[in-house]
């Protein structure tokens, strides 16, 4: 089993049979953090990843574009098209996936990362603020899924992961962030529909969370800071989690709400310090999380 260090992978026992070798990913928000780190663990095997994003410049406040995204995705071994678009628009994913669909041929799975937050209390929230999360969670979340469709169901092994939760009624979760909340148990939501509506088309829909927080520009520029940080794993391990679940029988795989650390364990992967921002520091339970 190889350990992860610094932009390293761990490998799952026995993952060197499972490739995305070939396999084309659609992934959003892939500029950065999660979805770049999945990108770049399915580019490891030779995948295509059509990356979607929109930020096409640099950003002093956001590290990387999706071009930088692309070149770090065929420096890694794979090939990229990069995408400017926003999840909240239809014209613009439309463009997305017809154009990556042609570079590559079709589209094997979808990755739905892209996601928007915002912890405001009730009666301090902007409304603009609830539509954008709506929007981009559990909005975005159906129409990548409706427009991957007609390519997913052509594919052999269809996958579509969405980074959301186990949709678990807790009354603190909703309490704490209501708003927030209601977004992305909504892109929970349609994973639980997605894999009911298109089981006899053997289309795989799972969800996936991280068990502690992870180090993204979400924590370092809204919730938190370098210290917030040092309290993080990395997004590696949410990519290698990703990774054993892509590489599954979508006609047996579907349904589930994952935890990334769960998911490596059943790998046989017993070490997750190599995961670790601080491997001294004590981690934070993410969102969500019991």
């Amino acid at each position: 089993m190889a350990a992860a260090t610094g932009g390293c992978y761990a490998t799952p026992m026995g993952a060197e049979t499972r490739s995305l070798a070939g396999k084309t990913l659609l992934v959003t928000g892939a500029s950065r953090g999660i979805g770049k780190a999945i990108a770049l663990r399915a580019a490891s095997d030779g995948a295509n990843i059509i990356v979607v994003g929109k930020t096409d410049v640099p950003d002093q406040r956001l590290p990387g574009t999706i071009h930088s995204a692309a070149e770090e995705i065929v420096a890694a071994g794979g090939q990229a098209l990069a995408c400017v678009a926003d999840v909240r628009s239809e014209e613009q994913m439309a463009e997305a996936v017809q154009a990556g669909a042609a570079r590559f041929g079709g589209i094997d799975i979808l990755v739905n990362n892209a996601s928007a937050i915002n912890l405001g209390r009730t009666p301090q929230l902007p409304m603009k603020r609830f539509d954008l999360m709506h929007q981009v969670n559990t909005r975005g979340s159906f129409l990548c899924a409706r427009l991957c469709y007609p390519w997913l169901k052509q594919a052999p092994n269809p996958h579509i992961l969405t980074l959301s939760p186990p949709p678990k009624l807790h009354p603190e979760w909703f309490g704490a962030h209501l708003a927030y909340t209601l977004s992305k148990f909504g892109m929970s939501l349609c994973t639980l529909g997605l894999a009911a509506e298109w089981a006899n088309e053997a289309i795989a829909a799972n969800s996936l969370w991280p068990k502690t927080a992870i180090a993204t520009a979400a924590i370092a520029n809204l919730l938190g800071g370098p210290e917030a940080l040092r309290q993080c794993r990395r997004p590696e391990i949410v990519a290698d989690a990703a990774h054993a679940i892509l590489t599954r029988s979508s006609r047996d795989c579907t349904g589930q709400f994952f935890i990334d650390e769960e998911v490596l364990r059943a790998e046989g992967i017993e070490d997750f310090d190599v995961y670790a921002v601080d491997p001294s520091a004590s981690l934070t339970a993410d969102f969500f999380v019991e």
